[in-house]
């Protein structure tokens, strides 16, 4: 096994990957095997990163767009010195190990975004490369450049198919997002054949056409000419740069160059001739010889030196830019600033107006006190009410500002804001109509898997968009995103509940927040004579308890729990059953995750068993509300789709009136 160093550390890669997918019987051994050759020049010889910190500020974001190859990852993370040891290579997607089958950022020191979706991850290191972009143009000064890296990824042939990474080439390429640096494993191969079978365009004119530099290495394993390669995008700073290197999955295996050589354990005989065609011990396995480990281990050094550069130049900084100093090391530390809760409006008086209009006016308010807020729309700036006033746009150029023009691309805004909050030291949020949630739902997903604070601010949340229609209107969309593990949804009532959801959202730093806000007006809840709407961070409260005819306290016989622009029509319908003598209580129930996070005893109070007179009043479908109302409860739902109408004709046709409420609460009775 006479071996140059280089091609002992390649091979190292290659044989750790293959034995850890065969012992797991199970894997993805074909994109280790073919890009070990460019993940070793790009992790010893160009990535700025600490094994010993991998939370490291100004460290270099790699990112494994394509995560089938997971291994890729794990074997260079292991090698370099991260908390990663063999027995967890060797324990590679077994459960509790920190080797899943995909990459999970939560679960492996190093890891920054999970991936697996094809196309999330290329995304995510757009959204990445804007809060870079956005961090540098506010901190850095000349002679002190604080923040000063790269976002490097990975990505494959069916990251380009997907429609996200198309949608998010564009906006990169129109952002000019010079730091952004993607390597293409361009092994023209998927799980079904050849990609020709559905994939035959031009890439490089593609890329160029959105705005990149599209560079191509005509041998995967020629690491002059890859590493050439990297240093060269690394001077253009003024587009994002692909580099197509022209590569054979499974680089060494019997099937190389084939889609058998893709996925799945390749047996242990191919894993001997695999050996043999690397010029590798066959019978060693998870073997990493002494040289080849003294070689990565010089990361951690040499990582370790790069950061206490680092921190000298910050006490420079510090020194020339006082103020500054002490907005960057809060702004590092995701922390938010003293007394940011004191900016949010009280709304004491305010007018009707609907919630996404509210929410407007909380986004100004807070974005005066807290910089890392930073976010748009999806092209519905005006009706999401997503714009701070007092800044202007994100543009190539202009990274200062704060207005993100994310255009009609849903999806990628998702999955950039998912970037952005990975990247941390801002709090990313956008807007659209709740209808098309759909769009971005993988993203809304992964947000939540991944345990990042992306705020996805959804308007016009029911049939009361109105005359749009049935495409627009909001019916199934509650239910959708309640689905989703870690995602909490808040649908405020008024503007007080409003308040308390932006501030809900901004203290949860540790999952995503969904807002559902109203087209419509609603009237402001009197909250002297009412529950506080503090009551919101408990997810349900009783707003508004039961009265006799004389308007004393009494027992509650019936309960009706609403959520957003149905809680006044609850209000009205409870005042009605009061003074004819049927004690009703509201609760107002914003947000079901809060609520089930709360003790049993709290929940008992609220809805106590023994009242079991139960109308959920919501204008969507009514699927989990049985678990609120009970077997003797009802709904007042829309189990079918809207209308084009105007909003209270609409509302009127399918039932939300004060009288319907009294005649399915009477019926209960």
């Amino acid at each position: 096994m006479k071996q140059n160093i280089d091609t002992l550390c390649i091979n190292t890669i290659r044989t750790l990957s293959l034995d850890a997918v065969q012992k797991a019987n199970s894997g993805h051994p074909g994109l280790p095997l073919g890009m070990a050759p460019a993940a070793y020049v790009l992790w010893t010889k160009i990535l700025r990163h600490n094994p010993k910190n991998p939370k490291w500020f100004n460290r270099d974001r790699f990112l494994l767009s394509a995560g089938h190859g997971s291994m890729l990852v794990y074997s260079l993370l292991h090698l370099t010195g991260y908390d990663l040891s063999m027995d967890e290579i060797k324990n590679f997607r077994q459960l509790h190990s920190k080797t899943p089958g995909h990459p999970e950022n939560f679960m492996t020191p190093g890891v920054e975004i999970t991936t697996g979706p094809l196309g999330q991850g290329f995304a995510n290191g757009v959204g990445m490369a804007m809060a870079q972009a956005h961090l540098s143009a506010r901190f850095n000064r000349k002679g002190h450049e604080v923040i000063d890296h790269y976002i490097y990824g990975i990505v494959s042939d069916g990251d380009l198919m997907e429609g996200v990474s198309y949608e998010a080439a564009s906006i990169a390429g129109h952002l000019k997002l010079g730091r952004l640096i993607y390597i293409y494993d361009d092994n023209k191969i998927t799980i079904d054949g050849p990609t020709d079978l559905a994939f035959s365009e031009d890439v490089t004119k593609r890329f160029e056409s959105c705005g990149w530099s599209v560079s191509v290495v005509e041998d995967g394993n020629d690491i002059k000419a890859i590493e050439k390669a990297i240093r060269d995008a690394q001077k253009v700073r003024d587009k994002p740069s692909l580099i197509r290197v022209k590569t054979v999955i499974g680089y060494g295996m019997p099937k190389q160059g084939t889609s058998k050589a893709h996925s799945d354990a390749p047996g242990d005989d191919a894993v001997k001739e695999t050996k043999r065609n690397l010029d590798w011990p066959e019978n060693k396995t998870f073997f990493v010889p002494k040289e080849v480990s003294q070689h990565f281990r010089r990361a951690v050094k040499d990582g370790a030196r790069a950061e206490k550069d680092w921190e000298a130049s910050v006490k420079k900084y510090e020194k020339a830019f006082p103020e500054l100093g002490k907005v960057l090391a809060d702004t590092r530390g995701n922390e938010l600033p003293d007394g940011w809760e004191k900016a949010l409006p009280k709304f004491d008086g305010a007018e009707a107006k609907a919630t996404r209009a509210y929410s407007g006016d909380v986004i100004n308010a807070l974005a005066e006190v807290v910089p890392q807020m930073i976010g748009g729309s999806a092209d519905l700036s005006p009706s999401n009410n997503t714009v701070i006033k007092a800044s202007e746009d994100f543009q190539a150029g202009q990274y200062q500002n704060r207005n993100i023009h994310f255009g009609v691309r849903e999806h990628a805004m998702g999955a950039t804001m998912n970037g952005m909050a990975l990247y941390g030291s801002v709090i990313p949020f956008g807007g659209t109509f709740q209808t098309f949630s759909d769009y971005m739902r993988p993203a809304i997903r992964l947000a939540a898997l991944s345990k990042v604070q992306t705020i996805f601010v959804f308007t016009h949340d029911s049939i009361g968009l109105g005359e749009d229609g049935p495409t627009h209107q909001s019916v199934e969309h509650l239910a959708a995103l309640r689905a989703i593990p870690n995602l909490a949804l808040i649908r405020p009532c008024d503007a007080h509940e409003v308040r308390e959801a932006w501030r809900a959202a901004l203290k949860r730093s540790d999952a995503p927040t969904a807002f559902a806000f109203s087209r419509q007006k609603v009237a402001l809840i009197d909250r002297k004579k009412f529950a506080n709407a503090s009551g919101l961070h408990k997810g349900a409260y009783v707003l508004a308890e039961a009265e006799d005819k004389a308007g004393g306290a009494a027992e509650p016989k019936l309960i009706l729990i609403a959520t957003g622009s149905e809680v006044g029509l609850a209000l009205e319908a409870r005042e009605r059953l009061n003074k004819s003598g049927t004690p009703t209580r509201v609760v107002s129930m914003p947000c079901w995750e809060f609520f089930e996070e709360q003790s049993a005893k709290y929940r008992e109070r609220v809805l106590p068993t023994g009242v079991t007179a139960r109308l959920a009043i919501e204008a969507g479908v009514s699927q989990g509300w049985h678990k609120y109302v009970g077997s003797a409860g009802d709904t007042l739902t829309v189990d079918r789709f809207g209308a084009s109408a105007p909003a209270e004709d609409v509302f009127r046709e399918y039932g939300f009136t004060v009288e319907n409420v009294l005649k399915k609460a009477r019926a209960l009775l």
